[in-house]
């Protein structure tokens, strides 16, 4: 209990110190906030007109919602490179302190950072018409999910900073994985309407399934010219959304860590 209570304290004061470092780069902030106001506005308006109108605008939220905490894994592999690059971590690993407070710290002060994303998200999205139809608990429970999605991707991030040997990799290793994870899913398109070969591949997709949670957590319907398809990933996305994000946040953290020891033996 003692292990845990430590690991818990110095995580916290870590990311506290990560908060204050984002005065000196507010650049960052507003682009981890630009960016999903950015795609809801292009997508609702550029896009929204061909695809559905209002009833796409509505079903595009979800998939924003699933986009932005995924696009946000590339600020903690930006950020764990930096700390990296300038000697930070070495710093960090000099005190007695538990190695996996150093990761733990980024990831939470990125979760705080993420949900700052949503909820911009969401002032956004009431902006363009979108409203939440369902009940207090399944939105409470919705933006639970969001945070524990974010929270995964996080470790994501993480593994990718700690692998990359500079913060040039870990910027391109960052983000060229995302459009093809977000892209190739129901975030902003039902896969009904992509190609059949794909349409398998994007309804198991993570992203996918956290997609379609927050719509039925939200009561968003998908728009009637495109319908969700009756899948098993698609009829239970809430359990098999969940169920990635656990395997998502053990098989990235186990990663991490074991990443973070090797580099301290090396």
């Amino acid at each position: 209990m003692a292990a845990v209570t430590r690991l818990a304290r110095d995580a916290t004061l870590i990311a506290w110190r990560n908060l204050l470092n984002l005065r000196r780069t507010p650049g960052s902030v507003v682009a981890a906030l630009i960016q999903p106001v950015m795609f809801v506005l292009l997508l609702s308006y550029v896009f929204g007109g061909s695809l559905g109108g209002d009833a796409y605008r509505t079903y595009l939220m979800g998939g924003i919602f699933a986009q932005a905490v995924t696009f946000n894994a590339a600020f903690t592999a930006l950020g764990l490179a930096n700390d990296l690059d300038r000697g930070i971590v070495d710093r960090f690993r000099s005190l007695p302190m538990p190695p996996m407070a150093v990761i733990l710290g980024r990831t939470l002060s990125d979760l705080t950072m993420s949900a700052l994303t949503v909820a911009v998200t969401s002032l956004c999205g009431l902006f363009i018409g979108w409203r939440i139809a369902g009940t207090l608990p399944e939105a409470v429970l919705a933006y639970l999910l969001i945070l524990l999605f974010a929270f995964a991707m996080s470790w994501v991030g993480a593994t990718i900073g700690l692998t990359a040997r500079s913060v040039e990799v870990a910027q391109s290793a960052g983000l060229i994985w995302l459009f093809p994870v977000t892209f190739l899913s129901s975030a902003f398109v039902p896969t009904a309407t992509l190609p059949a070969a794909l349409q398998p591949v994007a309804d198991w997709n993570p992203v996918s399934a956290t997609a379609t949670a927050l719509r039925t957590l939200f009561a968003n319907p998908a728009p009637p010219a495109a319908p969700a398809r009756d899948t098993w990933p698609v009829v239970h996305a809430l359990p098999y959304a969940l169920l990635c994000t656990l395997a998502i946040t053990v098989v990235f953290m186990g990663v991490a860590v074991r990443r973070f020891r090797a580099m301290g033996r090396g």
